[in-house]
């Protein structure tokens, strides 16, 4: 080779060198640092696709019947039924709520007994032993028995063939005695299931049926229809040979009850439940299983740990217990995914909670939309979180006041909606609007647009907590990208953007109805923490931001600052406002996102970032047991409440992301912006961020390291940016200290920030400038 080619090769290598971006974070086990130890803590939890598992039961952490050997609460669930009966609605226009709802019954899993397991030592029964220690993790449950000098080991998991199964061994030969029966719940009133052994499988096969009571609709009386599972089949199997034969029964109102035996020892015994409208779909996923129960189980903590290495952002700081708390969140937010695929359920979107009804609830979609939006895999983990709302709008499932406002149900499945109106969805076009920044996908942008939103608020944008001026703007944008111009101006006179009408209407509610220092507090003076979610707005005058944090944040006496922040309820008006409902949800998860992240979106620094830790310490870490929590609420005196593994919690994730690491970005627009908040009390924090530009074969993973050391004359920051496809710009917070000096590699253009947002500096970098960084040193006396 001549050396001129050699030159021009090596400097072809070089270049490309210089544009290979970084592949995924390298690998970590996150099932096993998940692992928390709940026995008499929390019931189990476990998560397939329509395939779910509550171990031992906790009425709102309060517990009921402890876990034991086998599989006590597995059920399925497709959203075919809000609870346990399919009726049809009796109502008439939007007041018909389809097939499938019921108002009464959603808390079935809790009557389901499948396999209840004893172990027979010498003769001697012990029944439903409790465990010496339950562990949890989002892959499996692994539970630990001791009985009569015997160590008992169990290990249960939903395989990704949606059957569930439980593997136990013994330190001695034992026999294990399983019982359960047909499904008949609380509201049942007669069951016609019929069971059949099939001893060369050696299975049970149940075609459930029955009748229960249910309520379709809210102001009727209960009804009488078919049970949920109506048809279906349900598959029971051991790995090893029954002894004997089993012992079948029937119950006062028909139901099928079963009793076997099956031999265990240091070899292991393993049992699979499946259910499907099919039996030999049933009994396919069950004895698939069962061929290898050991490898189905790898193969869930496999996936599982790509979900969470290869799906979200990585995140690091230096202070651990945030780490578990944010992968914690993300896990239950990804276990929360189904995917069934037909009528109203034609794409995959997360859900909220396993004991209250499953199922996408149309306010708490409001911030789960924008988390499916971080995602690695969009088109799965966010487009369907925007678009199943669809189905009720194209189906005429919706209701339309007299002013125009269009609202659609609270919840919904395959073929029934909950009958319950709100007006949220205009917060839905916000979270679609940036999955559209992070994909740049214009056949997503137009599922959203026609047909859909621009058909909603045609008539009227109903405002969701001052959110309506950028809603009109970004209708405004979906227009123009998806060649409807036409709308333009039906949105421009729907919601008039000129500043005096802007200005108006927040200086209108600024101290409304006499609550000082406040924003749109009401009549009755139930100053709720709503007040401050129209600080996420960023049309919200700043001062009145500023004023109103000081004023009520961190108030213990009339404010919003309980044991932690933020009360959902001011302590002013929890004086007139004290009923059950009240006392039990004293703070809550989604009050303490919309508030929080107000407080970032008005950059208000240093009460930001100590807020949000104060909740995301006390709210989602439990002081005693050591482990990330998830409820749905606290009570006013600090008591857990609800639901224990509630993605109602999702909204966390933002303040990690959007918030303490201020990250934006969008591909038509070709940027990445870093506007961090990141907490004094941390010694540095790193993101990176899975990307994925239109026609690439897999996403890159720029990255974001915070670093900041104070040597006791003054603080040095630090904010550098690693292989990002997109141009970067960096403002760093100035932590309300003078900057001393300032420098940047490479060369940046220094550019002015907004007034009204203080403590800011501005960095852009050139396109195609893969990383980036900006040093700050700062005055450390304020």
């Amino acid at each position: 080779m001549g050396i001129q080619h050699f030159v021009i090769a090596l400097l072809t290598l070089l270049t490309s060198c210089l544009w290979t971006f970084a592949d995924q974070p390298s690998f970590s086990d996150y099932c096993e640092r998940l692992e928390q130890e709940i026995q008499g803590r929390k019931h189990g939890f476990l998560a397939g696709n329509m395939t779910y598992y509550v171990g031992g039961f906790h009425a709102s952490w309060s517990l009921k019947e402890q876990e034991t050997l086998g599989l006590t609460h597995p059920f399925h669930h497709d959203l075919r039924s809000r609870g346990v009966g399919l009726a049809s609605s009796q109502g008439v226009g939007h007041l018909n709520t389809g097939l499938g709802n019921d108002f009464s019954g959603w808390e079935f899993y809790k009557d389901t007994r499948v396999l209840y397991g004893s172990v027979i030592v010498n003769g001697e029964l012990y029944e439903a032993p409790v465990p010496t220690s339950m562990k949890w993790r989002p892959d499996k449950i692994t539970c630990n028995y001791e009985i009569a000098g015997i160590q008992i080991r169990e290990e249960k998991f939903i395989a990704q063939n949606d059957a569930a199964c439980t593997v136990i061994t013994s330190s001695q030969p034992i026999r294990l005695r399983f019982s359960g029966q047909s499904f008949f719940g609380r509201h049942s009133v007669s069951s016609s299931a019929k069971l059949r052994y099939d001893p060369k499988n050696n299975l049970i096969h149940i075609v459930e049926g029955g009748t229960t009571k249910c309520k379709p609709d809210l102001n009727a009386e209960e009804t009488t229809a078919a049970i949920m599972y109506q048809g279906m089949s349900t598959i029971l199997a051991s790995s090893r040979e029954f002894i004997g034969n089993p012992h079948f029964s029937q119950g006062a109102r028909g139901e099928q009850q079963y009793q076997f035996d099956v031999p265990c020892d240091r070899d292991g015994v393993a049992l699979t439940w499946a259910m499907d409208d099919e039996q030999q779909r049933a009994q396919s996923k069950a004895l698939t299983v069962l061929e290898d129960a050991h490898q189905a189980k790898h193969a869930k903590t496999n996936e599982i740990n790509r979900q969470l290495n290869e799906d979200i952002p990585y995140f690091r700081c230096s202070d651990k217990k945030f780490e578990d708390i944010y992968y914690y969140l993300w896990s239950l937010y990804l276990m929360y995914y189904i995917d069934v695929g037909r009528d109203w359920e034609n794409e995959p979107h997360t859900q909220t909670a396993v004991n209250n009804f499953l199922g996408i609830h149309r306010y708490d979609a409001t911030f789960q939309i924008k988390v499916g939006s971080w995602s690695g895999n969009k088109p799965f983990y966010a487009y369907g979180n925007v678009l199943t709302w669809k189905h009720l709008f194209v189906d005429g499932y919706y209701r339309k006041s007299s002013n125009g406002v269009i609202s659609l149900a609270d919840n919904k499945g395959t073929t029934w909606h909950s009958g319950v109106y709100g007006n949220e969805v205009s917060e839905h076009v916000i979270g679609a609007w940036q999955i559209y920044k992070h994909t740049g996908d214009l056949g997503f942008l137009r599922e959203c647009y026609e047909n859909f939103y621009r058909e909603i608020f045609r008539e009227r944008i109903a405002p969701f907590y001052s959110n309506h001026f950028e809603v009109t703007e970004i209708l405004i944008a979906m227009a123009k990208e998806t060649g409807n111009a036409q709308d333009i101006a039906n949105w421009q006179q729907l919601v008039p953007l000129d500043s005096q009408a802007i200005n108006n209407w927040f200086e209108d509610r600024w101290e409304l109805n006499g609550h000082k220092k406040y924003f749109g507090g009401p009549k009755n003076g139930m100053l709720m923490t709503t007040g401050f979610w129209h600080l996420r707005s960023k049309y919200f005058p700043r001062h009145y931001a500023v004023e109103m944090t000081r004023a009520w944040a961190t108030n213990k006496r009339d404010g919003f600052y309980g044991d932690f922040f933020p009360l959902a309820m001011s302590r002013q008006a929890m004086h007139s406002f004290a009923n059950k409902v009240d006392h039990s949800f004293g703070y809550t998860p989604d009050t303490a996102y919309f508030t929080l992240s107000g407080m970032f979106r008005q950059r208000l620094g240093q009460s930001s970032w100590q807020l949000t830790l104060n909740h995301l310490e006390n709210y989602n870490y439990h002081p005693i047991w050591k482990i990330p929590v998830a409820p749905e609420a606290y009570t006013r005196t600090g008591e857990l409440f609800g639901d224990q593994f509630s993605n109602f919690n999702a909204g966390k994730l933002l303040l990690f992301l959007e918030g303490l690491a201020g990250i934006e970005y969008s591909i038509p627009a070709d940027e990445l912006v870093i506007r961090d908040t990141m907490p004094k009390d941390w010694q540095w924090m790193e993101i990176k961020i899975p990307i994925r530009l239109p026609n690439a074969a897999k996403n890159q993973w720029p990255s974001i390291r915070y670093e900041r050391r104070s040597d006791g004359k003054m603080t040095v920051k630090s904010i550098q940016v690693s292989d990002s496809p997109l141009r970067i710009t960096i403002e760093p917070w100035t932590e309300e200290k003078r900057v001393i000096d300032q420098q940047t590699q490479p060369k940046a253009h220094r550019l002015a920030i907004p007034a009204n947002y203080p403590d800011g500096l501005r960095y852009t970098f050139e396109k195609n400038q893969p990383e980036a960084r900006v040093n700050l040193r700062l005055e450390l006396a304020n």
